[in-house]
């Protein structure tokens, strides 16, 4: 039986040759992405907001009254909520921000989401209750700074044990192939107010996993053929490394988009923003480990002889005993 084999054997690829217009591409859309999160920003969940969140089902009805709803909850005194469909056209998320002091006295949350839910009860009489949440604002505070020192510290940690298993330069490589992969996700999110909680943080960690097992596939082809081709340009090495690398990365990535997809168009409405994330993750993450981790070694610096050991005196007199030029 002929195994499938979605990459040649001799592929030749040139990806090297067009390393400026890709990169400076990438450039763009990560000025972008953090142009759109600081603009648009990012819709934050309970747990990174704060106050309450009620979610609900219209269960006669096609489509739920968004703007019925927003104007009903305003009416209440707790501010303007944020009212978004979630899942299904009949569902809807009802976010509000409440204050300090009731969001941290349970019975008083507990109260505010009574009386919501009371109103639309009586508003609504297809109106079914699928669960709130309450979080306070110190809490949510203390969740975005955690979620951001884990982040950084998955990165620094990252970008270290690279360093020190290759060379220095090997580190910013995946640092900043990394960097370009967070970016990207964020702006996807900030552009299509996805809500982002905790579940998104996971998912972030998650594409950096991915990424860096990509890189560090690449990388070490390249250590391997560093030691191999003295003679050859850096930029061939680097092509030749790639593709020899290729096949493996494909089949990772098709076969995780396989799992993925089934999530991403049949799964839970609570997982969408989780499996959207992880799956674009898996295209930024292919990406960037062909087109940014490699090609910045070109403008760091690394020759032929990074991976030769320097020769020391004691090695030289070694030599010498023996007879060896």
């Amino acid at each position: 039986m002929k195994l499938l084999k979605l990459v040649p054997d001799d592929t030749n690829i040139k990806f090297l040759k067009w390393r400026i217009p890709f990169f400076a591409v990438s450039i763009l859309l990560i000025a972008a992405s953090w142009a759109l999160v600081f603009t648009k920003g990012l819709n934050y969940g309970v747990d990174f907001a704060g106050g309450l969140e009620v979610r609900a089902t219209f269960t006669q009805s096609a489509e739920a009254p968004v703007g019925e709803l927003r104007d009903n909850v305003a009416t209440l005194g707790y501010g303007d909520p944020v009212v978004q469909r979630f899942g299904e056209d009949n569902q809807v998320s009802i976010r509000v921000r409440l204050p300090d002091e009731v969001s941290a006295d349970k019975e008083a949350a507990q109260e505010a989401a009574n009386n919501i839910v009371s109103t639309l009860q009586g508003e609504y009489p297809d109106f079914r209750l699928d669960g709130n949440d309450n979080v306070s604002g110190k809490v949510s505070g203390e969740f975005r700074l955690t979620a951001l020192y884990a982040l950084l510290a998955a990165m620094a940690a990252i970008a270290l044990y690279i360093w020190v298993r290759f060379e220095w330069q090997f580190g910013v490589g995946a640092l900043f192939a990394l960097f370009h992969d967070v970016s990207l996700t964020l702006g996807m999110f900030a552009l299509l107010q996805l809500e982002f909680s905790l579940q998104i943080i996971a998912a972030i960690l998650a594409i950096i996993g991915y990424s860096l097992n990509d890189t560090i596939v690449v990388y070490d082809r390249i250590r391997e053929n560093l030691k191999k081709f003295r003679k050859m340009p850096l930029p061939e090495l680097l092509d030749l490394s790639v593709n020899e690398t290729l096949a493996r990365t494909v089949m990772t990535s098709l076969t995780l988009l396989v799992a993925l997809l089934p999530l991403l168009f049949f799964g839970p409405a609570s997982l969408f923003g989780m499996v959207a994330g992880i799956t674009l993750g898996l295209f930024v993450g292919t990406y960037s480990s062909v087109y940014m981790a490699a090609p910045i070694l070109v403008w760091l610096g690394v020759t032929s002889d990074s991976f030769v050991p320097t020769e020391t005196v004691l090695d030289q007199q070694e030599k010498k005993a023996r007879g060896v030029v």
